[in-house]
């Protein structure tokens, strides 16, 4: 979410993103510009006839309306061109295969336009369900899944081997190549165990994190695709929560943003009232919201985990609607933003 210095009208009320999608029966980009209706030769532009542009009727085509909304977008995209953007990809938008497909396309189209995103990635949902399949029922302390062996197997099964690979599939698929990583690779993320290790098992919270593989793979035009598992010192396994993970890894990089995609609108003034979404706010009016009991529950660890990676370098981070197509769009190149955006 930028304000920019631009007068034309918001791209969100201009229905932004459904002109930049793919048509899935013409492998060429909507939004590239076809050439075969232009005269072939100067005997064909000859014999055009010129008319008055004050007769021209005054509707806009879709291709100019295509134009227009790429000409809105440039500040935008300056503002951010050659910045990496860490988003927390999980919620509604990972379980809807429409939402699914409209984060990969944003992924894709913030690549192509210069942006270095890179994916972080959880799969509670995922994991419940291979958990049921093996007759093992999910447990819960505190809002936190308690990781036995058994489960820890199954997460990094899952994660690692399923979800992970899935994303980077989807990914190349629509034009962009993705490398899939853990927080186990060239020791990415470094874990410890939990305070409460003895409720939660192999819970783990980041202790160290160490970016240098991905600096190559983003130079490269490259998305990363991070699964949130890491080990310890001695190699065991830990399930680390995806927000934290990419919190973490956000201030490791020197983001320009962190992005977490959550199941709702944003921060509310009232968590009663859906109409009292904040729109930006500052770390001291943030915690400030904590104090009075205005945040609470599980939207806590995301504020923390906001507040942690700004107060290391981030430059903003924003909570933001997953369930909204194109939300991702909508945060980065339009001055509505999708959520509630905290600066440091």
């Amino acid at each position: 979410m930028v304000v920019a210095q631009t007068t034309t009208t918001p791209l969100c009320d201009r229905l932004f993103f459904r002109s930049l999608q793919k048509d899935d029966s013409n492998p060429t980009p909507s939004f590239l510009p076809m050439r075969s209706t232009r005269p072939s030769s100067l005997a064909a532009a000859a014999s055009i006839t010129t008319v008055p542009a004050s007769s021209l009727p005054a509707v806009q085509t879709p291709a100019q309306a295509r134009v227009d909304i790429l000409s809105e977008s440039l500040p935008f995209i300056q503002r951010f061109r050659g910045k990496t953007i860490v988003v927390k990809y999980g919620g509604a938008a990972m379980k809807s295969a429409a939402l699914q497909s409209s984060v990969i396309n944003d992924l894709v189209l913030l690549s192509c336009v210069g942006l270095r995103p890179v994916l972080v990635h959880g799969g509670g949902p995922e994991i419940n369900s291979w958990l049921l399949r093996l007759g093992h029922e999910p447990q819960f302390h505190n809002g936190l899944r308690v990781t036995d062996a058994l489960t820890m197997e199954v997460v990094e099964m899952v994660l690692v081997g399923k979800v992970n690979k899935s994303l980077v599939s989807l990914i190349n698929s629509a034009g962009g190549t993705a490398v899939g990583l853990c927080g186990k690779d060239a020791r990415l993320l470094t874990a410890r165990p939990a305070p409460d290790a003895a409720a939660l098992g192999f819970v783990g919270e980041v202790a160290r994190v160490d970016p240098g593989i991905l600096r190559p793979i983003l130079a490269d035009g490259h998305i990363p695709v991070i699964a949130s598992v890491a080990a310890d010192e001695n190699g065991q396994s830990y399930n680390v929560n995806a927000d934290t993970a990419a919190g973490e890894i956000a201030a490791a990089v020197g983001a320009e943003k962190l992005i977490l995609l959550t199941d709702v609108a944003g921060i509310l003034e009232d968590r009663n009232d859906p109409n009292s979404l904040v729109k930006e706010i500052d770390i001291s009016g943030i915690r400030k919201m904590v104090t009075e009991k205005k945040v609470a529950g599980g939207m806590i660890p995301k504020v923390n985990c906001c507040v942690r990676s700004l107060a290391q370098g981030v430059r903003t981070a924003s909570i933001i609607d997953g369930r909204v197509p194109h939300s991702l769009l909508l945060e980065i190149l339009t001055d509505e933003g999708a959520g509630t955006m905290i600066t440091g």
